[in-house]
C-alpha cells in the first residue's frame, strides 16, 4: 500500500488500512520514528485495551496467535 504527502504534509491512509484497523474520523494515532521509517500506532487509552497483557493466553504461544484464532470464522 501507498499513501503520497500532500503540499500542507497530510497523508491520506488506504481504506484498506483503515479498515484493518478500525481506524475512524478522529483516531488519534501516535507517530514514531525508526530509523528512516515512519511507524503509526493507534492510541489505545481505552478500558479495554488497558486491560491487555492481564489475561492469561491459554493454549497460544502469543498474544498474535490469541488474535488471529479469534478473527478465523467460526468451524461449523
Amino acid at each position: 500500500m501507498e499513501a503520497t504527502v500532500a503540499e500542507r504534509g497530510q497523508i491520506t491512509l488506504p481504506k484498506a488500512a483503515r479498515d484493518a484497523l478500525g481506524l475512524t474520523k478522529g483516531t488519534l494515532l501516535k507517530v514514531e520514528l525508526d530509523g528512516s521509517r515512519i511507524v503509526l500506532r493507534k492510541s489505545v487509552d481505552d478500558a479495554i485495551s488497558k486491560a491487555r497483557g492481564r489475561f492469561a493466553l491459554d493454549g497460544f504461544d502469543s498474544p498474535e496467535a490469541a488474535v488471529r484464532a479469534a478473527r478465523e470464522p467460526a468451524k461449523r
